[in-house]
C-alpha cells in the first residue's frame, strides 16, 4: 500500500510539472522540479527524465502553448536538448508550428532547433506551417534552408497547402521551386488536393504554374473528383485547362456519370456537350444520364446489400491489449480529442489512428474517427470507420448512427434510414435518432422522386 501510494504521489507531480510547463507557469515548473529531485540529481535531470505516456517532454508542452519564457528556461538556463522526439517523432519545433507560435519557433531556431526533422510520418515544420497557412513561419522555416519538397505521408508542404486551401502558401511555395506535379505514393499532386478541398483559388494558382489537369490518382482524374463535389467553378477551369471530359475511371464512369450519381444536375448539364454520347444510354440528356447512370448503381447496391451487412457485423477477432499500450492509446486518444475540439479534423484523424492502432478494440475510437473523416468530408472514409466500430460493438446504437451519418453523405439514403432504424431499435427513445431515420426517409423520397404516401408510412414505423 505505502509503494503504490508512493508511486501514485510521484505520478501526480509528474503531472502537474508538465501541467505546470503547458500552462507557462514557470515558478510552479521551478518548485515541482525540486519536489521530482528526491535523488538529488538537478533540475536539468529531472526536466530531462519528465514525460508523459507518449514520451513528450516539458518542451514539447511549452512549445506547443507558446511559452517561450518556459523553453527559455528549460534550454538556456538548463542546458536541455532543444530537439527530443516524442513517440511520434515530432520535436518542440513540429509542435510549436503546428499551433502557429511565431516567437517561440523563433527562438527554438536561434537556438539550434532543426527544421528538417521529420515525424514518424515524415512531416516536417513547413509541412504544417504550410498546412495552416502561416507565412511568416513558412519564411522562417524556408531562411534556414529546409527541402521544400521534403515528402510525408501525406505529400510534400505544396501538397498540404493545397489541401488545405491555402492560396498564399501555395504561391509561396512555388516562389522557392516546388513543384508542381509531384506526386505521392497513392499518385496524389497539388492539383488534386486543391480539388479535393474545393479550392478554386489554389486550383488556379497551379495551373498558372503548369500542374497536369488530367493526373489520375486510384483510377479518377480531377474532373471526376469536382464532378463529385459539384463545383461548376472549379469544372470549368480544369475544363479551361484542358480536363478531359471523356476520361474514365476504374470503374469505367466517365466524370458525367460521376454527377449523375450524385443527382448534381448542373454539373450534367455542363459536361452534357462535351461528353462523347455514352452507348448504352438511349436518351443523351440530362434526365436520361441521370436516370441511366441511378438505376446501374441502385443495380449494383441490391446485389451488394445482403453480403454487406453479413460482412459489416461480423465480430472481429480481439487482440490482446497491455496495459501500457492502453494507456498509451488513451493518451493519443487525448490529442485526438484537442485536435478535434480545435476543428483540426486531419491532426485529430493522425491522433485517433495513433491510438487504434494501440488498441484496435476500442469501438470508440472508430466511432470518434468517423466523424472526423465525416467533418471532413471523407464519406468513405467515415462509412468504413462506422462500420468497423458496428462489428466491436453492434448493440451500439451510437455506432448505428455514425454509419447512417455517413450513408446519409454518400446519399445513399435508404441505407442510411436502415442504419438509423436499427438504432432506433436499440435505443427507441433516442430523439436525435428517430429524427435522423425520418429525415433519411424523407431525403429519399426527394431524391429519388417516390411519393409521399411511401414515406409516411415508414414514418409511421417509428
Amino acid at each position: 500500500m505505502a509503494d503504490a501510494t508512493a508511486a501514485l504521489s510521484a505520478r501526480s507531480k509528474v503531472q502537474a510539472f508538465l501541467e505546470a510547463a503547458r500552462a507557462g507557469d514557470l515558478a510552479s515548473l521551478k518548485k515541482l522540479a525540486a519536489a521530482l529531485d528526491e535523488e538529488g540529481k538537478g533540475a536539468a535531470a529531472v526536466a530531462a527524465a519528465v514525460k508523459d505516456a507518449n514520451k513528450r517532454t516539458a518542451l514539447h508542452f511549452a512549445a506547443r502553448e507558446g511559452c517561450t519564457d518556459v523553453c527559455r528556461f528549460l534550454i538556456a538556463d538548463l542546458g536541455l536538448p532543444v530537439d527530443p522526439k516524442d513517440d511520434d517523432g515530432e520535436t518542440p519545433l513540429i509542435h510549436a508550428t503546428r499551433q502557429g507560435r511565431l516567437q517561440t519557433v523563433t527562438y527554438l531556431l536561434e537556438h539550434g532547433a532543426d527544421p528538417s526533422i521529420a515525424s514518424s510520418l515524415g512531416a516536417t515544420a513547413l509541412h504544417h506551417a504550410a498546412g495552416i497557412g502561416n507565412l511568416d513561419l513558412m519564411k522562417l522555416i524556408i531562411s534556414k534552408g529546409v527541402d521544400v519538397e521534403s515528402e510525408s505521408d501525406a505529400g510534400t508542404p505544396l501538397i498540404w497547402a493545397a489541401g488545405h486551401a491555402q492560396r498564399e502558401a501555395v504561391e509561396l511555395l512555388l516562389q522557392h521551386n516546388a513543384k508542381p506535379n509531384t506526386e505521392t505514393d497513392d499518385g496524389i499532386t497539388p492539383l488534386l488536393s486543391a480539388v479535393a478541398a474545393g479550392s478554386l483559388p489554389c486550383l488556379q494558382v497551379l495551373i498558372q504554374a503548369g500542374a497536369d489537369p488530367n493526373i489520375r490518382a486510384g483510377g479518377a482524374t480531377p474532373l471526376h473528383i469536382a464532378a463529385d463535389g459539384g463545383n461548376v467553378e472549379i469544372i470549368n477551369c480544369l475544363l479551361k485547362a484542358g480536363g478531359d471530359p471523356n476520361a474514365c475511371d476504374d470503374e469505367g464512369l466517365k466524370p458525367i456519370q460521376v454527377a449523375a450519381l450524385r443527382n448534381n444536375r448542373e454539373v450534367v448539364e455542363l459536361l452534357l456537350p462535351l461528353t462523347s454520347p455514352i452507348p448504352d444510354v438511349s436518351n443523351w440528356s440530362i434526365d436520361g444520364v441521370i436516370e441511366y447512370t441511378k438505376s446501374v448503381e441502385e443495380k449494383t447496391q441490391v446485389k451488394e446489400a445482403t453480403t454487406q451487412k453479413t460482412d459489416r457485423l461480423q465480430t472481429p477477432q480481439l487482440v490482446e491489449v497491455s496495459s501500457e499500450a492502453k494507456g498509451r492509446s488513451l493518451e493519443a486518444k487525448s490529442r485526438g480529442d484537442d485536435a478535434f475540439r480545435n476543428k483540426d479534423y486531419l491532426v485529430a484523424v493522425d491522433a485517433y489512428t495513433q491510438a487504434i492502432e494501440l488498441n484496435p478494440n476500442d469501438a470508440t475510437l472508430y466511432s470518434n474517427r468517423s466523424l472526423c473523416w465525416l467533418r471532413a468530408g471523407q464519406a468513405e472514409r467515415a462509412l468504413e470507420d462506422a462500420r468497423a466500430c458496428r462489428a466491436l460493438r453492434p448493440d451500439w446504437a451510437k455506432a448505428c448512427y455514425r454509419e447512417g451519418a455517413a450513408l446519409r453523405l454518400l446519399q445513399r439514403f435508404e441505407e442510411a434510414a436502415n442504419a438509423f432504424y436499427e438504432g432506433v431499435q436499440l435505443e427507441p427513445e433516442n430523439t436525435e435518432l428517430v429524427s435522423a431515420f425520418r429525415e433519411a426517409v424523407e431525403a429519399g423520397r426527394k431524391f429519388h422522386g417516390t411519393d409521399k404516401q411511401n414515406a409516411n408510412e415508414a414514418d409511421a414505423t417509428v
